[in-house]
């Protein structure tokens, strides 16, 4: 996995950046060495929320094809949420949902509800707000200042009540958990990981007071000490703050008292809808 941030900057722009599209293809392209190596027949590639948000984001699929050979799919946010379910709660006992799974993006946060693949009570709210957007938007001083996160809180408390206003069904929720790197992250610092340990972070379990703890603690620290941290990944110390503040306000305001950590999310379900069809 490697972080290469094509959403930086579509908030403000409305367009991905010449420099994000190429870090972006650049990576793909090394995939596909690695694909060709191994004997690769079948894949499967799709974009998200930067994609669907910028007006380029077609010449972004069209190098990604160049460089890779398949074609990628634009997902819906229906149809992001779909996959990560498929992937976070395939091994998870369906008897313990409905689950809520929250997927906090760079550009936008699904939020999940279902019992799980093949249950039909799937559904889903494509929120715009994101660790990237929240951020770019909001928290630019380093730390972000006391009014910067004001301003954020209000901003993701208001949309999460506009979620719940459409997409009622996600207070009936009776887990939680938490996919991608934000989360991920706050699980490696919580346990104080000197390097990234998939076998410790999946399935681990964050409690709302944890969540709390390294969002106001991260909030009032610069960059520089972030990355310090054992734990924390070079590419997000200046997102963490933003991607916190999100797992923290969802908590809250769905009265969840900790967080199952799943590391299986949108790219497991791909790979199960591969070898399933």
């Amino acid at each position: 996995m490697r972080i290469t941030r094509l959403g930086e900057g579509v908030d403000g722009t409305g367009k991905l950046s010449i420099e994000a599209i190429d870090r972006c293809v650049a990576v793909l392209a090394e995939y596909r060495e690695v694909m060709t190596r191994l004997g690769v027949v079948r894949a499967r590639m799709v974009a998200t929320s930067a994609a669907r948000d910028a007006s380029n984001g077609s010449a972004f699929l069209a190098a990604a094809d160049q460089a890779t050979g398949v074609t990628p799919e634009l997902l819906t946010g229906m149809e992001e949420g779909a996959l990560s379910m498929a992937g976070a709660v395939a091994d998870l006992d369906s008897g313990d949902g409905p689950f809520l799974v929250v997927d906090i993006g760079g550009g936008s946060t699904e939020l999940m509800t279902g019992s799980g693949p093949g249950h039909g009570d799937l559904d889903v709210s494509s929120m715009q707000m994101g660790c990237v957007r929240v951020s770019e938007r909001y928290l630019r001083s380093d730390p972000p200042r006391p009014e910067e996160l004001g301003a954020a809180e209000a901003m993701v408390k208001e949309t999460l009540e506009a979620a719940i206003e459409s997409h009622p069904r996600l207070l009936e929720a009776h887990r939680l958990v938490g996919l991608a790197g934000t989360v991920s992250t706050l699980s490696s610092l919580a346990q104080g990981l000197e390097s990234y340990d998939r076998d410790r972070v999946h399935h681990s379990f964050l409690t709302a007071d944890q969540v709390s703890f390294w969002y106001r603690t991260l909030a009032s620290e610069d960059r520089a000490d972030r990355l310090a941290r054992a734990g924390m990944v070079k590419g997000r110390e200046d997102v963490i703050v933003g991607g916190a503040m999100i797992l923290h306000l969802v908590m809250e305001r769905f009265k969840m008292h900790e967080c199952l950590v799943s590391e299986a999310d949108i790219l497991d379900g791909m790979a199960a809808g591969l070898l399933g069809s």
